[in-house]
């Protein structure tokens, strides 16, 4: 399927190494590590951040006592990696851990206390699955409203100002972000209908969120631009969508006016079940295949989805493949299809 979809897990996605000995608190502390002489000047300690991969800002470093020149030095020796303008990270640490993920952290050291990752980023480390690729080299972030102190605007940082209850916020990976049901709820207000529901069904399909929480989300935000098109994501949502493939899909039939199909049902004949299908329209004895790439890559396996499509027919069905080219490229042809096999459908149990 030609399309930006999937991201790994939070653990995972955060910690290429596995090694989570990182502090995950959430407010940075004083603790120090001694380090060795910096040229001719003795830096005694380093300061030491909550942070992932220990990340520091030069107004840390420079109230730890370390001036601008013994910062270049550690940059020079590779003790410290820098991230963004004014931010570093310690370099035995940074190693472990992703380009995406560094940058978010840096973002949120530059933004200030309170701030989380959120949108596309929070939506990466929570592991849910999206139908675009986010924008290269920008980390999203929203900043709490009345949050305090200044920051320095800059094209590798989104910031969102919003309200931000304790519940919408979470840990995951030692990261802060929003959690998944406010997640969810800013990508449905902020992109498009078919993009938030992608979003929304990966949530329910991993079990990461529920319809209720999504729901308390959206009454929290009632006034907030585009929460109309959240509420909408919300009921049109499905924990049995698998794929962002099966959700594009379930779009296009809602957009192209057909009934509401069923999902992952195992449909079969008199002599037992076939097969579980993608999308079954009960009343109208038609079925729906979203064929990824995959599937027909095999001959033996499109040998078996051959011999399983006579059975179905066999059964009484019909039976409509169509591909992601074809959903995305021509929706209504698709449509179309579904139409005319809903037709002779009926067509055979009118002569039956």
């Amino acid at each position: 399927m030609p399309m930006w979809a999937e991201a790994p897990t939070c653990c995972m996605l955060r910690d290429r190494k596995g090694d989570n000995s990182d502090p995950t608190m959430t407010a940075a502390h004083s603790m120090s590590v001694p380090l060795a002489k910096v040229g001719t000047m003795r830096i005694d300690r380093l300061p030491e951040t909550s942070r992932l991969a220990g990340v520091v800002t030069t107004a840390e470093l420079r109230e730890a006592g370390l001036s601008t020149a013994s910062i270049r030095v550690l940059v020079r020796r590779g003790r410290l990696t820098p991230l963004d303008r004014g931010v570093y990270a310690r370099t035995e640490l940074a190693g472990r851990y992703d380009e995406s993920t560094l940058r978010l952290v840096s973002a949120l050291a530059i933004v200030g206390d309170g701030a989380v990752g959120s949108h596309y980023d929070a939506a990466l480390v929570h592991g849910l699955a999206m139908l675009y690729r986010p924008p290269a080299g920008v980390s999203a972030v929203t900043r709490p409203l009345g949050a305090g102190g200044g920051w320095s605007r800059r094209r590798s940082i989104r910031v969102h100002t919003a309200a931000l209850r304790p519940d919408e916020v979470t840990l995951c990976g030692g990261v802060p972000v929003t959690s998944v049901a406010r997640t969810v709820v800013d990508l449905s207000r902020t992109t498009s209908f078919r993009a938030g529901v992608v979003a929304a069904d990966s949530a329910l399909y991993r079990g990461k969120m529920s319809k209720a929480e999504l729901g308390a989300v959206i009454a929290t935000c009632r006034r907030w631009p585009g929460i109309d098109q959240a509420r909408r994501v919300a009921e049109f949502c499905d924990a049995k969508s698998e794929s962002p493939f099966e959700s594009v899909a379930r779009v296009a039939f809602h957009e192209g006016r057909l009934p509401r199909p069923e999902l992952q049902v195992w449909v079969g004949g008199d002599s037992g079940p076939i097969g579980r299908v993608d999308f079954l329209w009960r009343q109208q004895r038609t079925i729906g295949e979203a064929d990824g790439a995959i599937k027909y890559a095999d001959p033996d396996r499109a040998r078996q989805q051959l011999h399983r499509d006579a059975d179905l027919r066999d059964a009484g069905f019909e039976v409509v493949h169509f591909s992601w080219r074809e959903l995305t490229a021509s929706p209504d042809q698709v449509i179309d299809w579904i139409r005319a096999a809903f037709a002779r459908a009926d067509a055979l149990r009118s002569a039956g």
